[in-house]
């Protein structure tokens, strides 16, 4: 930036000097001697032509080239950031929002630092020193030009707390109508199943519209100030004239040196005009920084990368956690996950099963408690190397638009084709990989849109039996199975999960049935647990989940 400042303070410095090299060819014409100095002044106007050209290189380099190399940087350190904040971050932020800030946000930030801030500084140094020698040659005569920068600036300044008010609610209607169009794209089918499309598009027209008016509003808002202070910027021109005029009248100024205050005013005030549109863009570009600034001082999940667990036990001791201060989600919550057991976490929806596996996982850190691996606290483990220990099924898969080959060896970077091919067939995905164009070459599309729901399961469960890591967490891991492959893929796991630690959350009673522990919560607490022999005589949770789920299972059309 120091860079920028100085080579944009030397640009306009040389762009002064035609104004010196017509100042000395009218002083010599007056004098008569003006032509015989013909081969010296065309000489200056080719070296003025150069030193325009070597300078605005240099400004180029120094500003713009300089600046998108960091705008790259800022991009990334963002995403690392990003990588390093828990996922309850990511609950309380909409996708489109993280999205903008990433892109949009350092856009403005970027047009900043090459456009703005050089040339605002740049065009105050240079400024700054034309004026200092201006009081050499006429002190009276530089006040007259000078007295309306800094009334000038006070008024853009002025400014900042109605645009930033304006900015941010602009931005809010931005991101307001980037959520709905979003939304709108990620349900259409849903839209069009219930003829609910022409009632949605009212309503996301009226955001546009509410984008389109404010951002009217926020301009004018702006304009008045720097229209204003441009306006009085141009007065310096009239006060120059003015005051050279009664100087001259009274014998104090001669022709020449008003002539040459006429020139370099005419000179001095086009960059200060841009330069006062480069202020009120600065002040209105703290909105931005507020947002990205958001992200870069949120708290990071961090630990130490050695671990010293003995063994896979699980343990969640008195484990408490909430989304927000005021509601807990779990309360008190113990039990141990043994390694070489399969342990179920079941309940009715919305006791905080899914919550349990994120835990576990270090996705989101507790409120309180204590959770431990093999009798090492999670909490003081990196989040990556802790993963290392986890192979992970969610109920909602997450594929990416290449092959079906990559996206299984997400689950292990380095694993030769014989190896996914292998974990492949143990979730049993060579029977639809056989039936498709190109085999296991074949790009599935964006979140494997060209799969099925259970083909996208299987392909999430193959990257598990890559990984073989030796904690298996199963969230409705095959919720979207049929029943033969559901008993397929189960047989498969019985293979995975010998002497490791496993946690299944299902809702159906028939998968965890042979399960060597059943933890049932309800309501954010323990309710009940034990093997489930035992607890289906006791008449509770458990209990009264089979007896429906059995009831159900009879139930016809």
């Amino acid at each position: 930036m120091i860079k920028a400042f100085v080579s944009v303070t030397v640009s306009n410095i040389v762009l002064m000097f035609p104004v010196g090299v017509l100042y000395f060819f009218v002083k010599d014409y007056l004098n008569g001697v003006a032509f015989q100095k013909g081969m010296f002044y065309l000489l200056a106007c080719i070296g003025c032509l150069v030193l325009i050209g070597i300078t605005t290189y240099i400004q180029y380099n120094s500003t713009f080239l300089a600046t998108y190399v960091e705008s790259g940087v800022r991009r990334i350190t963002l995403a690392e950031k990003l990588r390093k904040i828990p996922l309850s971050y990511f609950g309380k932020k909409d996708l489109s929002d993280l999205t903008s800030t990433i892109m949009a946000d350092c856009a403005t930030i970027e047009t900043a630092s090459s456009h703005w801030i050089p040339e605002l500084f740049g065009s105050c140094i240079s400024t700054l020193l034309v004026a200092i020698s201006l009081f050499f040659f006429n002190w009276r005569m530089a006040i007259a030009a000078l007295w309306v920068l800094p009334v000038s600036f006070i008024i853009v300044i002025c400014s900042g707390n109605v645009q930033k008010k304006l900015g941010r609610h602009q931005m809010k209607l931005k991101m307001a109508c980037a959520d709905g169009i979003q939304e709108c794209l990620e349900t259409v089918r849903d839209l069009r199943a219930n003829s609910a499309e022409d009632d949605y598009m009212v309503g996301l027209d009226k955001k546009i519209k509410a984008v389109e008016k404010h951002s009217i509003v926020t301009e004018l808002g702006t304009a008045v100030f720097v229209a204003s202070a441009q306006m009085i910027l141009k007065l310096g021109i009239a006060t120059v004239a003015l005051t050279g005029g009664i100087l001259l009248s009274k014998g104090s100024l001669d022709v020449l040196t008003f002539f040459m205050f006429l020139l370099l005013v005419s000179r001095l005030y086009d960059p200060m005009q841009v330069s006062l549109q480069n202020l009120a863009a600065i002040i209105s570009a703290d909105v931005q920084c507020e947002r990205m600034d958001e992200i870069l001082s949120h708290k990071v999940q961090n630990g130490t990368t050695e671990m010293n667990n003995n063994g896979f036990d699980i343990k969640f001791e008195n484990v408490g956690f909430s989304y927000d201060t005021n509601n807990e989600v779990l309360s008190d919550v113990s039990f141990i996950a043994k390694q070489g057991e399969v342990t179920a976490i079941i309940g009715p929806s919305g006791g905080g099963k899914t919550t349990v596996s994120r835990l576990a996982s270090r996705f989101w850190d507790i409120t309180k408690g204590k959770i431990t691996v093999g009798g090492m606290d999670i909490s003081n483990v990196d989040p990556e190397s802790l993963m290392s220990l986890y192979s992970i099924v969610f109920q909602d898969v997450t594929l990416f638009n290449n092959t079906i080959m990559e996206n299984i060896r997400i689950g292990k970077k380095d694993a030769t084709d014989e190896e996914v091919m292998a974990a492949a067939k143990l979730a049993h995905c060579d029977e639809f990989v056989n039936k498709l164009p190109n085999g296991w070459q074949t790009t599935i599309g964006e979140n494997g849109s060209e799969l099925s729901g259970g083909e996208r399961q299987r392909v999430s469960i193959a990257r598990a039996f890559l990984k073989d890591a030796p904690i298996i967490l199963l969230d409705e891991a095959t919720a979207s199975l049929d029943v033969d492959n559901e008993t397929l893929i189960q047989e498969s796991l019985s293979k995975l999960i010998q002497n490791k630690t496993v946690m299944i959350i299902a809702h159906r009673m028939r998968t965890v049935a042979n399960a060597d522990k059943i933890v049932v919560l309800k309501d954010g607490k323990v309710a009940e647990q034990g093997k489930p022999d035992e607890l289906a005589k006791t008449g509770g949770i458990y209990s009264n989940m089979v007896e429906k789920q059995l009831a159900s299972a009879e139930w016809k059309l």
